[in-house]
């Protein structure tokens, strides 16, 4: 087997390396996007790395204001994941917690919100092959109107399993809704950090 591209004749060349796993963009509307381990040792293998990190910038395809972004992990279907949240919407703030089958990311413009305006979200899900439950931290935010109107999240994410992380399913949460052509997710993995 190969040494990855980050790996020079046995040593890691970065110090503190993201390394870019994969990234998918849509060219037409599509219900969910997956990232799945390839367990080979090579770049995609989940197992080398301590953390992973999802850039998101989405649309939904659903005739509708806005929808949410979930993620599951490993085929998990439960109600295992545990979230608090920060939000606000332009003209007001909050704060939720709560327990669903997935993870919300943040909200997603769809097709009744403005043209062409879609969301970004940065995910990252810490030390994903511990034997421990697994935490992470989602930011989110999007336009919904040109000017005035947008949400904002951050949010603090339990998924209560101890299994390593080995797929993460992007989707929208309407369940009748796609993500929509032109979305872009990318996936990266952080090395455990190495010094001399």
């Amino acid at each position: 087997m190969a040494d990855p591209g980050y790996i020079v004749d046995g040593v890691l060349t970065d110090g503190e390396a993201w390394v870019g796993i994969a990234t998918t963009t849509l060219g037409s509307d599509t219900a969910s996007v997956t990232f799945t381990s390839t367990d080979d040792g090579q770049v995609g293998d989940f197992s080398q790395y301590m953390d992973l990190v999802v850039v998101s910038y989405a649309r939904g395809a659903v005739s509708v204001v806005t929808a949410d972004l979930n993620m599951q992990l490993n085929a998990d279907t439960g109600s295992n994941y545990d979230h608090q949240t920060l939000y606000g919407t332009g003209s007001a703030v909050g704060a939720a917690i709560g327990n669903l089958a997935w993870f919300q990311l943040g909200t997603l413009p769809c097709d009744n919100a403005t043209a062409n305006v879609f969301m970004g979200a940065v995910t990252t899900l810490f030390d994903i092959n511990s034997g421990k439950y697994k935490s992470a931290i989602s930011q989110g935010a999007c336009d919904l109107d040109g000017s005035t109107s947008g949400r904002f999240h951050l949010r603090g994410l339990t998924w209560g399993s101890q299994a390593p992380i080995t797929e993460i399913k992007l989707y929208d949460a309407t369940g009748a809704g796609d993500l929509a052509d032109g979305s872009s997710f990318s996936l990266f993995g952080v090395l455990p950090r190495m010094v001399a």
